[in-house]
Order: structure tokens, then sequence, then C-alpha cells
């Protein structure tokens, strides 16, 4: 069987939705969340397995919270465990060859031009941005730095020491606006009630003692045994690079803790269309071509999809365009005059009805 270079994920579409309330305080970064700035932030739910609840749960949990102001969105987590090592020193080098705490965010929803940062337990930090996903070709942009960051570390236990009383590390994350807002259109701080798409991942590799220090653990032929990725909004690959299933962050400037938030109905249509975009991608890994008949892409979908979430499509009036290297589809917008694409290159956007 040809290989599928893009597979259709194993959960369907139900991403967290988070209330991210107005920061009330002044934020002094020492790394430690158990302080009155983070009171009125909510947890997020425990990290899953990047593939799903169908996994077994992490060995450790970790759970984030999130604030912001009109300069700055805040993040803060709590990694529980016992294995607290690091030793990468250098910024932008691969942070997760240790165990880490990383932050995707993409602002408008589109899967395109979004941002990575990854930090250890060293405070050593790694930030890129992504102006296309790794699966449609995009590379990394490690000359991107966040300026204005600032980030703080505190570590219940000691590291590299596995005689010690380790229980937890957690570190706090202030981002500005401004490094986000670049690529959007206004170029500004949300407003109340808007949303940025969001994900979190904890790398954890699994670890042997010896000689008195962390070693990573291997199999019987000496290869390092891959890191579990735990995260919040699971994608259901072991592929943190797919943006349309990361959480929705809502912005409220409502105090209440119990103001909520919805996920709106053009995101749903939108995830009808990206199933359609699998299909056609794993049609051209196995067949070499594009299709603009709806039928066999459904057909494509009943074959491949690793449940009956997304074995099918909604009952909507899709338009399929191809041509030899290129592909877009469609469907009405819940808007009145609007119309969804997702592109070949995985961009998603609403335009004008033409």
């Amino acid at each position: 069987m040809n290989h599928i270079n893009i597979p259709i994920p194993a959960v369907g579409f139900c991403p967290p939705v988070y209330v991210c309330h107005r920061a009330r305080l002044p934020f002094v970064p020492d790394g430690n969340l158990d302080k009155p700035f983070w009171e009125n932030a909510p947890f997020t739910d425990e990290f899953l397995d990047i593939e799903g609840s169908h996994m077994p749960l992490p060995r450790f949990v970790t759970r984030a919270k999130m604030l912001w102001d009109d300069e700055n969105l805040y993040v803060g987590a709590i990694l529980d465990g016992d294995e607290i090592w690091g030793h990468v020193n250098r910024r932008d080098d691969v942070i997760f060859q240790d165990n880490d705490f990383e932050i995707f965010i993409d602002p408008d929803s589109d899967t395109w031009q979004y941002y990575e940062f990854e930090m250890n337990v060293l405070n050593t930090v790694w930030d890129l941005f992504l102006p296309v996903p790794y699966r449609d070709g995009g590379s990394g942009l490690h000359g991107y730095d966040i300026h204005g960051l600032e980030t703080a570390v505190s570590v219940d236990g000691a590291i590299n020491s596995p005689e010690s009383e380790n229980k937890k590390w957690s570190v706090e994350v202030k981002i500005p606006f401004a490094a986000l807002t670049e690529c959007l259109k206004e170029r500004r701080t949300p407003k109340d009630g808007e949303y940025y798409r969001m994900n979190f991942s904890r790398v954890q590799w699994k670890v042997d003692i010896s000689d008195r220090a962390y070693q990573k653990r291997t199999d019987e032929t000496g290869k390092v045994l891959p890191e579990d990725n735990w995260v919040w909004a699971p994608t259901g690959v072991i592929n943190i690079h797919y943006p349309e299933l990361w959480a929705f962050v809502f912005f409220s400037c409502d105090g209440r803790p119990d103001v909520s938030y919805t996920i709106p109905e053009d995101e749903y249509r939108k995830w009808e269309l990206r199933k359609l975009y699998y299909a056609e991608k794993i049609l051209y890994d196995t067949k070499g071509h594009y299709t603009s008949d709806l039928k066999e892409l459904t057909d494509l979908l009943g074959q491949y999809a690793p449940n009956e979430k997304n074995a099918s499509v909604r009952d909507l009036p899709y338009r399929i365009e191809t041509t030899t290297h290129s592909f877009e589809l469609s469907c009405p917008s819940s808007e009145e005059g609007y119309e969804l694409v997702v592109y070949s290159t995985s961009k998603a956007e609403k335009v004008p009805r033409r």
C-alpha cells in the first residue's frame, strides 16, 4: 500500500473550549502559579495522549491556564511528576530532546502562519514561526523571536537529581500580542468574544536511572524509545501540526466565572471540508491525481478513516474544483453572502460568495 502522508485523524471534531479572562494584577514571573495573579484563571482539563482518549492516560498530570490584557497573553502550566531533568541550555536548540512544555497558537484559525514555543525545566526556550504546516511542505522559521517574551520556571524538587523528592515543575510565559498579530489583516489585540486556536503539548521521555542520573530508555538494539506526547487537544495522529483540531480559546472581558462560548457553526463546516481535504491527499498519494467526484472522496473516507466520526461528511452543497496539481473545496458559510474554502495547501478561509 502507498504511504499516506496526511492520515485522517483518529478523533472527531470536538476541540476543548476555554474562556480566557482578563488579568487583574501585574505579572511578576517566577514560575509559580499559586499566587493571586492566577486566581481567576481556570485550569484546562488534564492533558491526554496526542492520539486521543482511547489511548492510555499519561503517567503524569499536566494542566495549564491562561489570562490576557491589552498587551499580552499569559500562559501558566503545572507538570506533575518526579522525573525532572534537562540538558539543552542554548536558545533555539531542539528543546524536545529534553522533557518540555510547548505552546501552539493560530490566531485566525486558518491553519497557516502559526506560532510554536517550547521550553524546558532549565528555562531554555525555542520559538519559531510556521508559514505553512510541515505536512503541506512548510518549514519552521527558526530565526523568528518573540520580542518581549518573558518566561520563568519553578521546581518542586531538584533538577537532574533522581534521589531528590521531586514532585513537579511549573512554568509561566508572557507573550506580547504584537508578536502574534503581524500576519493578521488588522494587526490588533483580540476583542471580547473573539478566539484563537491553541494547543499545549508536553514531551516526556521514558527514562531509567543509572549512575544517579536519568538515562533515556532504549530497546534491545540500543535505540532510544519514542517520546510520549501529551496534549490539551488531541489531534488523533502523532503529529501536533494539525491546527484544525486545536482548542478554541475565547477572550472574555466578562469577569463572571460562568461565562461560556460555543464553537461557531462555520468551524464545523470547515471540518467537513477538511475531511474532504484528507481524502484528496490520500487519493493523490495512492492514485497520483485529485478528483472533483464527491462520491470518490467519501468512499476514500469510508476506507481510510480510523473511526465512524470521520468516515462521512454532512449533506452540504459542496463545490470541488481540481487541477493537475491542486484542488479547492468550498461550501456555503453560515453567514449570508459568504462561502468557506479549504485549499490544497490546507489553508482555510471565508470569502465573499462567487
